[in-house]
């Protein structure tokens, strides 16, 4: 099952998405199976590297083993049984679409077709393979602003990724200001 978990920055939406797929693992019947946390924030400054520490601390006795993954997805090792927190989405487009080894190169309308192999369906291929998936994804949409070329193509990329996502998720839930909105499914936690 796909359980997508959205909202602002700083509005809490990852400590419900960790204490989720915690309650999604505990709830498992055969108790066997790992759980995953799929990092893909890029350790680029002292900022990130700030925020990396903070919600390493967060998630520290949570039972969670690391894997980081800043592009690429298809190679977290989850399978039948395995619980996957992926956080967040909106680091991963931005890798895949900036880091070298990322696989969005296109600026052009070729950027759609890369980030459906890049991103799209490694992620519904997880979801199969994985007993649970958890992706956190950023609200960057209510600005209503209009940018240059190059971060409004992000922006529209992630709101193709998040509609994508919500239509296939069991359920879709927006923290704010750290109060999970159910926009979809039934209330999770």
């Amino acid at each position: 099952m796909l359980y997508l978990i959205t909202g602002g920055s700083g509005s809490g939406k990852s400590e419900y998405a960790e204490n989720l797929a915690v309650k999604l693992k505990k709830d498992q019947r055969s108790g066997e199976g790992r759980l995953y946390y799929a990092a893909t924030m890029y350790p680029h400054d002292l900022e990130s590297r700030d925020r990396i520490a903070r919600h390493r601390l967060m998630r520290r006795d949570k039972g969670f083993s690391t894997i980081e993954c800043y592009y690429d997805i298809s190679r977290i090792p989850a399978g039948c049984g395995d619980v996957v927190l992926l956080e967040c989405l909106s680091n991963l487009l931005a890798n895949e679409m900036y880091l070298q080894q990322g696989g969005i190169g296109d600026r052009g309308s070729k950027a759609w077709e890369e980030m459906r192999e890049t991103i799209t369906k490694p992620l519904l291929e997880l979801t199969g393979r994985a007993g649970e998936l958890v992706v956190v994804t950023n609200e960057v949409f209510s600005d209503g602003m209009r940018y240059d070329p190059e971060p409004e193509l992000y922006r529209e990329l992630l709101g193709t990724l998040n509609a994508g996502l919500a239509a296939e998720a069991r359920a879709v839930v927006e923290v704010v200001f750290t109060i999970p909105v159910i926009q979809k499914g039934e209330d999770v936690l």
